[in-house]
Parts: C-alpha cells; structure tokens; sequence
C-alpha cells in the first residue's frame, strides 16, 4: 500500500493538472447545487460549514450561494494564527466575500469579530478518496481533529472524480466521511 506522504504528492499534482485543465466557464458552472440525495441527509435549519477553496481544490462558492439563498446559516473555517486550531465563524456574504479576510494560511476567512458557529454539516475539501468514505487531506489533520472533537458533525467530502483511489491509507486518528460528492456523482451516504 502506498504511504500518505506519496499518495499526497501525487494527487496535488493529478488534482493541478485537472483543474487546470477545466475552462473557467466550465468551472463557473460546477458545485452549484448539491444533488437532491445529498440534500436529503441535511437536517431543515443545519448550520452549514464550508470552505474558502484554495486554488485547485474543488469549489464550495457555489453551495455557499445555494445554502445562503435557501436560508441556512453558513460558516467557514477560521484560524487565529498558524499554531492555532481551527475554528467556524459566520459568513454572511457568500455573494461579495465582504465579510472574509486573509487568514494565517493564506486563506480567505471569517473577520475576528464575527460570530462563532459549530456546523452540523461540514463539507471539507480533498486531495483523495475511497468509495469507503476515507479522504486524505493536506496532512496538517485540522478537520480531522476538529470533527473528533464534534462527533455529532456529519462531514461530507467534496473533490474532483479525479481524485478517487483505491484505498485511502488511514489511521486511528482519521475520520470518515458521510459521503463525498464529486462534479458527476456523489458516493454514499457510508
């Protein structure tokens, strides 16, 4: 079985090459909308957690909008300082970013003073996946530290088809994945 430093370094670069290969036009129309069997797991009033997407990864913008216009709360991760644990704050501008500002990571995040939330949902972003619901993220573990601190939390993965693999190599210390939803399919719930 291939080791999660290895596995890591060739999805960041199968991830690259297939974002990159998407016209922007195309990639306008992705995520947009969370297919119905996905909504259907979501609780009516659910405190949406999503994410600020780095370059490649696969965008949450559009779900941000949706969930937004269907009158859910939102919220985005937030550090205070690169040692600090992640936490979630209120975004309320999902259409502007008004209320986001750079975080420690280079990120776009929550302002200080807005309000501190704890998702019922999370989708998180991927550099891979099984169809076991297993996901390999950037290897710093804050989502899997934050989501064993909130076990009532269902996460649901979002990525690119191209980031499917056999097997995800995992550990104690990572966490599952309620399901995982790609531009064309969306796997599970698990």
């Amino acid at each position: 079985m291939i080791d999660k430093a290895t596995l890591r370094t060739q999805m960041r670069s199968a991830r690259r090459e297939h974002a990159d290969s998407i016209p922007e036009t195309v990639r306008a129309l992705l995520f947009k909308r969370p297919p119905a069997p996905l909504l259907a797991m979501i609780p009516e009033g659910a405190v949406i957690g999503l994410y600020h997407a780095a370059q490649h990864e696969a965008p949450a913008h559009g779900y941000a909008r949706f969930f937004s216009e269907e009158n859910f709360t939102i919220a985005l991760p937030r550090f205070d300082g690169p040692d600090s644990t992640m936490q979630f704050a209120a975004y309320t501008d999902p259409f502007g970013d008004t209320d986001l500002e750079k975080g420690g990571y280079g990120l776009m995040q929550p302002a200080a003073d807005a309000t501190a939330l704890i998702p019922d949902v999370l989708f998180v972003p991927l550099l891979a996946f099984d169809e076991r619901g297993s996901r390999l993220g950037q290897g710093g573990g804050h989502y899997d530290r934050w989501l064993a601190d909130h076990p009532g939390t269902m996460a649901i993965g979002m990525g690119w088809d191209c980031q499917l693999v056999d097997t995800v190599p995992t550990e104690n210390h990572d966490m599952p994945l309620a399901a995982i939803v790609t531009p064309t399919r969306m796997y599970g719930p698990f």
